[in-house]
């Protein structure tokens, strides 16, 4: 039988503390700008050792034996997911003996992922040999750092934690790549490891690596992920020890210290207001309730801030005074973009309980639509500008083009009709932004032509905005576009996407490179690194719009976090 729709999660027992961590930290120097060394110091991607895959089928066969009675004993033991709103219900928690992997609840929603999918199309098809072949050139030249350089078969770190590995897990899954899937999930299991003296961006670091690790966990019922995600969120709680209990931005995961960046004690707005739904949900898994009160007593205090126009918010926060700062600057690109989207995300994660973030999202859709919105020459697009002290701006970032799937999703929730008209008219200007440039590929900014011309373009870029950094803004309106509408031009468009993307930002040896010039196909100047979230959204967003298979992640049961990474929607008592 199929599970209900949204499904009733039960709450797993509480993980394990990290069995792997070790007392006594040894700090470590950061190595936020570790250089690549000789090649006989590199990290070497799994060679496939025989006698280490006889010992993992040992290991996994010695594990099944032992998980079989845990979900009976789970039940015995009164564990219960209630749903709806943010309340935990729980019984007596205990250690699980043994690494969770088969023969517990969620392995019914893993396994219903894998009968709802539909045979693979050629299109789809053609996503998968793009995840191969930038996996390739992360798997041989960057294996288990954060991102790798294709051009010069190198890598970099950011935060130093397998970032493009662990972002990329649940693509793997939905992609149907197992052999690649097993291959990360053991490097996890063997080298990932958060005692560290680095620091990490409380923002960047939740919604890729708790947001990958929970979604892994969802998808796979491999409770491996679970005691990373709860290691690692454990890790980031220092840095809601502020005076206004608005977050800091930055934490070191090792020695427990957090604080606001180098050049100022104000953290994005964005920031501090997308990290909701990975918490919540940590609560919820784990039945420790700090994690969720703490993300929401963020949002109970933005809420109640002045500084506010009909529901749009500044961008950044200031950690002591927990006020907003850079009064009468209204943007929905970077610093504030993923503010709007997680108001939304919210509500429907909760089962559509908790009133105030739903007010506040319609009066937000409400203030773009009276102070943000404009049309340009000669075509009429309809654009998101920016307001700057009561200035408007013809500027939008790439990034704004998560609005269109957002307002389609909330149509799609029962939110009103004209939402859907919007998202449906910014859909258009974001394809515009990539019809319209040499390269087929939008830039990172476009600046919107309002004089009733015939010789200019509706989009105009500048010189510093014309780059393009593999982003998935676009890819992702469409996939929600099309899932919600079943027009197959929003397919097509991707489609289009796909190849730009193939002709310009792909290296024969491995990888895609993020590119510098959108407007010289001759000379697009590749920038030789490839972005985690290329895998984690961009290629996964175009699977999941060429596949015509609406259980495959359904938007009734599934919440996407702004990386991509799915999340169940709580079900209703």
């Amino acid at each position: 039988m199929r599970p209900a729709n949204p499904p009733v999660l039960p709450a797993p027992q509480k993980a394990a503390e990290n069995p792997e961590a070790v007392a006594g930290l040894s700090p470590q120097k950061p190595q936020r700008h570790f250089r690549r060394g000789p090649p006989n110091l590199q990290i070497r991607a799994p060679d496939g050792d025989p006698q280490e895959r006889r010992q993992d089928r040992a290991q996994r066969r010695a594990e099944v034996v032992g998980e079989a009675g845990w979900g009976a004993e789970a039940q015995r033991d009164g564990l219960r997911w209630r749903g709806a709103g943010t309340k935990l219900e729980q019984g007596p928690r205990h250690p699980p003996k043994k690494a969770e992997f088969f023969g517990w609840p969620f392995q019914q929603q893993a396994l219903r992922i894998r009968a709802s999918r539909t045979p693979q199309n050629e299109r789809q098809k053609a996503v998968v040999d793009a995840f191969l072949h930038a996996w390739a050139g992360y798997r041989k030249f960057a294996w288990g750092h954060d991102e790798l350089k294709p051009l010069t078969r190198s890598f970099s770190e950011w935060f130093g934690l397998g970032l493009t590995l662990i972002d990329a897990l649940d693509t793997m899954w939905i992609l149907g790549l197992k052999k690649e899937f097993q291959e990360a999930r053991k490097w996890v299991s063997k080298k990932l490891r958060f005692r560290k003296n680095v620091d990490v961006n409380l923002f960047e670091s939740t919604i890729r690596i708790l947001g990958g690790l929970l979604s892994a966990f969802h998808l796979s019922g491999d409770i491996l992920f679970l005691k990373k995600a709860e290691d690692f969120g454990n890790r980031l709680m220092p840095a809601f020890r502020t005076p206004s209990k608005i977050p800091y931005s930055m934490v070191n995961i090792g020695t427990g210290v957090a604080h606001p960046p180098r050049w100022t004690s104000d953290s994005t707005v964005a920031e501090v207001t997308s990290i909701q739904l990975e918490f919540r949900e940590l609560s919820r898994l784990t039945g420790d309730k700090k994690f969720q009160e703490a993300a929401e007593e963020v949002t109970r205090r933005v809420h109640a801030l002045h500084g506010k126009l009909d529901g749009l918010v500044p961008m950044f926060i200031n950690t002591n005074s927990g006020s907003f700062t850079h009064l009468g600057m209204f943007t929905l690109g970077a610093r504030a973009d993923s503010y709007y989207e997680y108001l939304l995300k919210q509500w429907i994660q909760g089962g559509k309980k908790e009133r105030q973030l739903l007010e506040d999202y319609l009066e937000a859709v409400d203030g773009i639509r009276k102070h943000l919105l404009a049309r340009s020459e000669p075509r009429k697009l309809t654009f998101v500008g920016e307001l700057n002290h009561g200035r408007f701006s013809a500027k939008m970032d790439h990034l704004v083009c998560f609005l269109p799937g957002t307002l389609a999703l909330g149509a799609h929730h029962g939110l009103p009709a004209e939402h859907m008209e919007l998202a449906q008219a910014l859909m258009d200007t974001c394809y515009q932004m990539y019809r319209q440039m040499e390269t087929g590929l939008s830039p990172e900014t476009a600046h919107f032509n309002l004089h009733h011309t015939k010789i200019l373009k509706d989009v105009q870029v500048k010189a510093a905005d014309r780059h393009n950094l593999l982003r998935p803004e676009t890819v992702e309106s469409l996939f929600y576009l099309y899932r919600l509408t079943g027009d197959r031009k929003y397919q097509d468009w991707g489609w289009e996407i796909l190849h730009s993307f193939n002709t310009y930002t792909r290296v024969p040896s491995g990888g895609y490179s993020s590119i510098s010039n959108v407007q010289d196909p001759r000379h697009p100047q590749p920038r030789d690194k490839m972005e985690s979230f290329f895998l984690g959204e961009t290629l996964k967003y175009l699977y999941l719009l060429f596949s015509d298979d609406p259980d495959l992640l359904s938007l009734d049961t599934y919440v996407f976090n702004t990386e991509a990474h799915p999340l169940p929607i709580w079900a209703p008592s």
